[in-house]
């Protein structure tokens, strides 16, 4: 029986971990903190409960397939699935609300034509028609594909989406932004897929124009939410690695990866202890005990960057928990997303999610909301940030423990989304803020950082670390390696880890 020590308790690297146990291994995951789902975390206090990550989730096939691999039990038996509809609710800058729903077209576009005129919902679906090729061509080696030479690299530094063929943008290169405002010729149904990109953590500025494929994602395979909150969907995956056989030693440092014959050979634990492995499977984000062994990390031109900087200047989020007094009013949509700078102007959001579970609240007679805000990273000593939300550039980073640094910006988001009509304010019974630095503590992600999902173009630049490190018998999981961040890419870097792992590095996925 091979043996596998799995560094890390992440979403991804638990995919990983039961998919290696289901195909025979003998799996240890060593984590540093005391609970497993990495980001993925719950807050609770009073009968309330939040999540303090990720709030919904995009392409739940990728975590289905997991479970099915895995046991007998579908996920849908594991963990409740719910479709958001409508899908979001905006409101601009100029004060114009439109509610785009989820699964029709024909009422996707006639949102947008009585918002901003006739025409505009046809324009809509044109664009998204290309964002179909991008997701056509990028599917298999983004998604379905391990990164493993450089090989792979280079051909993901073409950007597929089709601009040239259309006669735009011809000397500039197609980011996001020029894209959705060349096409949809209106800055504010424009706004409406850059805010979706900024929710990935992705700056629309500087994003590829292949970008365009994650609001696709969203508005062909539906928005979703697990019942409890996302990390009921962290507890079923420790619950499935757990009935696989694997064991979890929490509270467990590794300081590095030993080696014996040129290859990976086990983990020495901060203790000074050791384990012996066969294979070792990394998920412990860009700064990992491995770097040593691999000249390839995060942030050189094989490891992978993060838009053309590191890791560490990647956005993170700051979150805003509220516990509301009285019920959620009939009709209330599950996400807005409030709009704060004018068209042509750095994108800047707030979105809201009101989830209405009775799982998150003491009783019928309150609620329980999250506001979540895409911010500059932390790193201390850094200048306290001023009026975030409107300063017409973010700082490179802020110092997130500075006093009153992020009670100012929850202030200026709780008023902002009270100005859009959430009418939230008026009902706080409390509430509690957490910051990039919170997510550095908590995770280790330098700086609170949040990866991003791999995107073609850009030459590159917008990809991760791939899957097998230099060091033979190593390999990289999770939303620091390919295919990158958010739940589902995080789900698929274990399913192509596992398949390297079992199959040899030659393995190109299952076809």
């Amino acid at each position: 029986m091979a043996r596998t020590v799995v560094i890390g308790a992440g979403m991804g690297a638990m995919a990983a971990a039961a998919r290696l146990a289901a195909a025979g291994h003998r799996v240890t995951v060593c984590e540093r903190s005391d609970t497993y789902g990495g980001a993925v975390r719950r807050h609770e206090r009073d009968g309330f409960g939040f999540d303090t990550g990720p709030g919904l989730l995009h392409l739940p096939a990728v975590w289905r397939d997991l479970f099915v691999k895995t046991g007998r039990e579908p996920l849908e038996e594991c963990a409740g699935l719910e479709r958001v509809e409508p899908a979001v609710r905006h409101v601009l800058a100029d004060g114009t609300g439109l509610v785009l729903p989820g699964g029709s077209r024909a009422r996707v576009v006639g949102a947008l034509d009585a918002a901003f005129g006739a025409g505009t919902g046809e324009r809509w679906s044109e664009l998204l028609v290309r964002a179909r090729e991008v997701w056509e061509a990028t599917r298999r080696p983004l998604l379905e594909e391990p990164l493993t030479a450089a090989a792979d690299r280079a051909a993901l530094g073409r950007d597929p989406y089709p601009a040239r063929r259309y006669g735009l943008l011809r000397r500039r290169a197609a980011t996001l932004s020029r894209a959705v405002r060349a096409e949809l010729r209106d800055p504010r149904p424009a706004a409406l897929l850059e805010s979706c990109v900024l929710g990935w953590g992705l700056d629309p500025r500087t994003a590829p124009a292949s970008a365009l494929v994650l609001p696709y994602l969203e508005q062909t395979f539906g928005t979703w939410y697990v019942a409890g909150g996302l990390r009921a969907l962290a507890d079923a995956v420790h619950e499935r690695c757990l009935a696989r056989g694997v064991e979890f030693r929490f509270g467990t440092g590794v300081s590095r990866i030993t080696v014996a014959g040129g290859r990976a050979a086990g983990v020495e634990l901060a203790d000074g202890t050791g384990l012996a492995a066969d294979t070792v499977v990394c998920g412990a984000g860009p700064r990992s005990p491995y770097e040593e062994e691999a000249p390839d990390g995060p942030g050189s031109p094989e490891g992978g960057g993060d838009a053309h900087r590191g890791p560490g200047s990647a956005p993170g989020r700051l979150t805003v928990l509220l516990a509301l007094r009285g019920a959620r009013p009939a009709g209330t949509a599950h996400r807005t997303v409030v709009h704060l700078s004018a068209p042509g102007k750095a994108v800047r959001t707030v979105t809201v999610l009101r989830p209405g579970d009775p799982a998150l609240v003491p009783d019928g007679g309150h609620e329980s909301a999250v506001l979540s805000v895409t911010v500059p990273p932390h790193r201390a000593g850094a200048p306290r940030p001023g009026a975030v939300l409107t300063d017409p550039e973010w700082p490179e980073a802020v110092d997130w423990t500075a006093p009153g640094a992020a009670e100012r910006l929850a202030d200026e988001a709780l008023a902002a989304v009270d100005a859009a009509g959430e009418a939230l304010g008026g009902r706080l019974l409390w509430r509690e803020v957490r910051t990039p630095a919170d997510t550095e503590r908590e995770t280790g992600a330098p700086g609170g950082a949040v990866p991003a999902p791999a995107l073609a173009g850009a030459d590159g630049a917008f990809l991760r670390a791939a899957n097998p490190a230099p060091l033979p018998g190593l390999y990289r999981v999770g939303g620091w390696a390919h295919p990158g961040g958010g739940l589902a890419h995080a789900g698929m870097s274990g399913a192509l880890v596992a398949g390297l792992v079992v199959e040899g590095d030659g393995w190109r996925g299952s076809r």
